[in-house]
């Protein structure tokens, strides 16, 4: 496969979440490189396609499931440059040059392996997963280890943190800007209680493995500058590692509960995913650090800050890892693949699913 080629391809395929379409032709591109002869289960929730990829018979429980996704955040333009060993483009690195090494992977070794390995490929990554990967597993899919291929520079990512999205809501009394003591300012109340949200979970400085708060967008409704505003909201962005019990194992009437006695204003929970992690000790995860390091690279344990479809798995008692290629400026102009890890990548894979043959773990 010419590799840079198809990955040039793919990435000028516009699949963000609004374009249905194009999400069905990411996924078509992709399942031409696994090609012929394989059992294909397609599903769709809500406009989001995904499929499943085994050898041809009735679906087992997956030994191994390597997990893609194909959709992307927007950008103003969708088109693949190289300059080097890197190429550019909105998903190079996350994580469309992924999904093809690991459909090529796939196609390689699926027919050979003594387990049963699956391909799971999904479009919804971007927008919570809940119409793909997790679509898939309400409707059975499963299977005792999982490795996703999100961007970690060939280290073996054993946590990650949850996600709660929440807007905060204060509302007042409206009155003229030249008396506004007759009225009751919203934006102040809202603005106090984003004080003490932050008060409570400060930003750091630098990297820390803990709650952060990302206060992503304060409106309001008043459009006139001589008007005491009645109402705002702002929108919350709440990370949480598994550590934190504010969040983790609570219910979205508990945290309600906890940030309105912190912010003293009313809070509506928008969405809330769980916290991944994957026990470091086991042999699959000991299997794949070893690969990692035949191929050059440390293969240590890495914890990452976002949210991902680990979480879906952690849920069902499933392992999941993300053990992806390198790169950076994921979300941004200048995103890139490195390609000098595409082959090491690529080799990782194979000697993980091959040494998985023979250990007694199988």
């Amino acid at each position: 496969m010419d590799l840079p080629a198809r990955a040039a391809e793919l990435i000028a395929v516009p699949s963000t979440a609004d374009r249905p379409e194009e999400l069905r032709r990411a996924l078509e591109l992709v399942l031409d490189v696994v090609g012929p002869g394989f059992a294909v289960e397609r599903f769709c929730s809500r406009g989001k396609p995904s499929a499943l990829v085994h050898v041809p018979g009735p679906r087992p429980a997956f030994r191994v499931l390597l997990n893609a996704h194909l959709d992307v955040v927007p950008a103003d333009r969708y088109a693949a440059r190289r300059e080097g060993d890197r190429l550019y483009g909105r998903g190079a690195q996350d994580m469309k040059v992924a999904a093809l090494i690991m459909a090529d992977v796939f196609r390689s070794l699926a027919r050979t392996l003594p387990y049963p390995l699956g391909l799971q490929l999904v479009t919804d990554e971007e927008v919570g997963g809940h119409d793909g990967t997790a679509h898939q597993l309400a409707a059975g899919v499963t299977a005792r280890f999982v490795v996703i291929g999100e961007q970690s520079g060939l280290r073996v990512v054993t946590d990650s943190k949850g996600i709660l999205q929440v807007r905060l809501h204060a509302t007042g009394i409206a009155a003229h800007a030249a008396y506004p003591w007759l009225g009751d300012n919203a934006l102040l109340t809202l603005a106090g209680a984003v004080d003490a949200v932050l008060r409570r979970w400060p930003v750091p400085s630098h990297e820390q493995w803990r709650t952060t708060v990302n206060v992503a967008r304060i409106e309001t409704t008043n459009r006139a500058v001589n008007q005491v505003p009645a109402e705002a909201t702002a929108w919350l962005d709440i990370r949480f590692p598994a550590e934190d019990t504010d969040f983790t194992g609570r219910s979205p009437g508990e945290i309600v509960a906890l940030l309105h006695a912190v912010s003293g204003v009313e809070v509506v929970v928008d969405s809330l995913g769980a916290p991944h992690h994957a026990d470091p000790e086991s042999a699959e995860v000991a299997l794949l650090q070893a690969a990692a390091r035949t191929t050059g690279y440390s293969g240590e344990l890495l914890r990452k800050h976002g949210a991902a479809h680990g979480r879906f798995y952690s849920a069902r008692g499933i392992d999941a890892v993300i053990f992806g290629p390198g790169g950076d400026g994921q979300h941004g102009r200048q995103e890139y693949a490195d390609l000098r890890t595409v082959q090491p990548y690529r080799q990782a894979l194979v000697s993980f699913l091959t040494a998985l043959a023979s250990s007694p773990a199988r």
